[in-house]
């Protein structure tokens, strides 16, 4: 309308002829400005965001096979189309469950015949569950994080069966069920829990208990086994397979192309592939390399170290953070454990020949980069520092370059004793367990698609971002704890984070520390084809609920111990800018757990400074469990001691942060709520429903790990 009314107006001008008067001229020429102004809007100014598009956009993988749309998202149709016998659904957030799932899809094949599909839960629609013919089987392997939530790619099962219970009958599902938990978490394995109990009342017939495994004591490979023997007796018993013995079949196929160049492969780049809800989707920016602007050593002792790094993201228009928010990082692994692997499969000569990979039926998916190399797969697409299971030793006897070492790994896939007296003194990855078993021989019989198949996707870690996007909008900081300790005297034993200590070599490296490094392992952190060179890591930012809220005046009480101080970093410089610049900020207590103060308080001086400036409206609280003649105490203790002040804050509206280890955030669970009850002579029902509320209602937050 305002482009009509300009145009009528510009010809009612012309109809008057040239400008008489001064006032004419103005006329004219403020007509002039505001067609000249409209015309440009969305040009010149007002502009929209040119990266507003790709903000949290859906990641697509760069190609290669398997990378085109998936052919149906009826789950019953694509069992039939492909003459599957038993589907292993998996819902996982760190790959645990997904590689569980693809072993036992493998097996049982392989012992039973059985025709197997492996499936991501959000790559079907959950209402064709329902569609399953009684004639199949369905397997759920579904992890639990955080406090009872389910994983990424568990949401649509999750609101399905939440959406309308009433209305979803499955009288014709027959399935098993396996959970993966934690119970150093309050809800431990809530979310297989209420998977089975709603199936069940649908009308599905369980045929056999759920299997649940407890990862507090690194107990989840034998729980997983001893849950299988258990499948494998139903199968047996109940339904009457018949064990047989199948020589090992490759799902994915490995294709020599030397006619492929180097602009064709995938040589290390991460895969921005991300399947599921949108809002899990938008969850995620895109993967960038990002600047490690520089790193400083927060302190350092024999077998630790925390760094506090700032990556620059001012070249990266379309990034942005928000305080609380996690950034991931992709890690690289060591060339020790690259090459101690090439070596044992006798492939080092062939390491940089262009691979295909490809499924063997059509239309299975295929979740590595294709075309790429083996060097690239073994360095930055597959966990080959990840330790090896009973049941993958045992596996790996039929392929073994000798008797002997046949032997041995036999009698180590049967004996749980033995298996776990072995790993006590070796960290048993891939490559060395094929050196210790065979030391000097070339294993030519093992299938590279084997190892391939085997080896778990190499997965981003995540990391609290300790920056205020207020306060540094375009630099995020992490704080990584780096873990040094030694299994044994012998340095090939050693158990190493893969990210921390490839982020602590690349400290080393922007530092110019390397001979101080001289015993760690070592890292191509140049990047595939120099694309990390100048200190990049590739990274993306995830965001998060864990966040301030958003009156500036609501009290906070922010509860961590060691790197779990992090989020709380910034949340308490953010404030610390709000009042700077005049606006009303609550009060703060902050309880911070460490060993001694001496030694890894973190950020301690700064805290100091930033307490002082906030003139008594921060109160810190540290807890020292290892400290010179000082009793030991932890956080819950010191919440305990400021029971009084904790309740007044939370009566008068505080927000509840805990972050950190997942049994000191139960511990610290149960102090606050037994503080409360004591506070408000409630019973312990009281106190519980008290802290439900609180969680629902985004007044209670945590960002815990195992």
């Amino acid at each position: 309308m305002a482009n009509v009314f300009t145009t009528e107006a510009v010809s009612r001008l012309a109809q008057l002829g040239p400008p008489q008067t001064a006032a004419d001229v103005v006329a004219l020429a403020a007509v002039g400005v505001a067609s000249a102004a409209y015309m440009l809007n969305g040009v010149v100014w007002n502009k929209p965001d040119p990266y507003n598009y790709v903000w949290y956009q859906v990641m697509e993988p760069r190609g290669g096979a398997g990378a085109g749309a998936q052919a149906t998202r009826n789950i019953a149709q694509k069992l039939e189309e492909s003459g599957k016998d038993v589907v292993i659904f998996w819902g996982s957030q760190s790959g645990t469950s997904e590689t569980l799932a693809g072993r036992l899809a493998k097996e049982c094949h392989l012992r039973f015949g059985l025709q197997t599909l492996c499936a991501d839960l959000c790559d079907y629609d959950p209402e064709t569950i329902a569609l399953i013919p009684q004639t199949k089987l369905a397997i759920f392997i579904i992890s639990t994080y955080g406090e009872g939530d389910p994983s990424d790619n568990t949401a649509g099962l999750w609101e399905w069966l939440h959406k309308r219970p009433f209305d979803i009958k499955l009288p014709h599902l027959r399935y098993m069920a396996f959970g993966l938990g934690n119970t150093s978490y309050r809800y431990y394995n809530r979310v297989i829990d209420v998977v089975t109990e709603s199936l069940d009342k649908a009308g599905a017939q369980r045929l056999m208990p759920v299997g649940k495994a407890n990862d507090a004591s690194g107990g989840t490979e034998e729980d997983f086994l001893a849950w299988k023997d258990d499948l494998y007796d139903v199968f047996m018993g109940q339904l009457g397979f018949k064990e047989q013995d199948i020589p090992y079949t490759p799902s994915i196929k490995l294709i020599e192309d030397e006619s492929l160049t180097l602009i064709d492969l995938n040589l290390g780049e991460p895969v921005e592939h991300r399947t599921g809800p949108a809002r899990v989707i938008k969850a995620y920016s895109p993967i960038r390399p990002l600047t490690v602007q520089s790193s400083e050593e927060l302190y350092s002792s024999p077998n630790r170290n925390c760094l506090h790094m700032e990556l620059d993201i001012t070249n990266q228009a379309e990034l942005r953070y928000g305080t609380g928010d996690h950034l991931a990082v992709y890690p690289i692994n060591s060339d020790h454990e690259v090459q101690l692997l090439l070596k044992a499969i006798g492939r080092e000569d062939r390491a940089e020949t262009p691979l295909l990979v490809q499924p063997v039926e059509e239309g299975e998916t295929v979740k590595i980069p294709s075309p790429t190399t083996l060097s690239a797969l073994f360095r930055h697409y597959l966990e080959v520092s990840a330790p090896v299971s009973r049941e993958i030793v045992g596996q790996l006897a039929r392929f073994a370059p000798n008797e002997k070492a046949a032997g041995l790994l036999s009698s180590l896939g049967k004996d749980k004793n033995g298996y776990a007296a072995f790993v006590s003194k070796n960290h048993v990855t891939f490559g060395r367990l094929l050196s210790l078993v065979a030391p000097g021989a070339v294993w030519k019989d093992l299938p590279l698609s084997y190892v391939v198949e085997t080896l778990p996707n190499l997965q981003p870690r995540y990391y609290s971002i300790s920056s205020s996007s207020v306060v540094s909008a375009r630099k995020i900081a992490i704080t990584v704890g780096v873990d040094n300790t030694p299994l044994a005297a012998d340095p090939s034993t050693e158990v190493r984070g893969v990210t921390t200590n490839y982020l602590y070599s690349l400290a080393n490296s922007i530092n110019g520390t390397t001979s101080k490094s001289a015993k760690l392992p070592k890292y191509a952190i140049s990047g595939p084809g120099g694309s990390l060179e100048g200190n990049k890591v590739y990274a993306c930012i995830r965001r998060s609920q864990f966040k301030l809220p958003t009156v500036g005046t609501t009290p906070l009480i922010m509860i961590g111990a060691g790197t779990g101080m992090a989020p709380f970093r910034g949340f308490i410089l953010e404030r610390a800018r709000l009042k700077a610049i005049g606006k009303p900020v609550g009060r703060m207590i902050l309880f911070f757990g460490c060993r001694n103060p001496d030694e890894d308080y973190l950020y301690r001086q700064e805290l100091t400074e930033t307490a002082a400036s906030l003139d008594g409206l921060l109160e810190i609280v540290p807890a020292f469990s290892r400290a010179d003649g000082v009793p030991k105490a932890y956080v819950q203790d010191r919440v305990g001691e400021k029971q009084k002040d904790v309740c007044e804050l939370l009566q008068n509206g505080a927000n509840v942060y805990i972050c950190g280890r997942a049994s000191m955030a139960r511990e610290v669970g149960k102090v606050v709520e037994e503080s409360m009850k004591q506070q408000n002579n409630w019973t312990d029902a009281d106190a519980r429903s008290w802290a439900e509320s609180a969680k629902k209602g985004n007044k209670w937050l945590e960002d815990v790990w195992g």
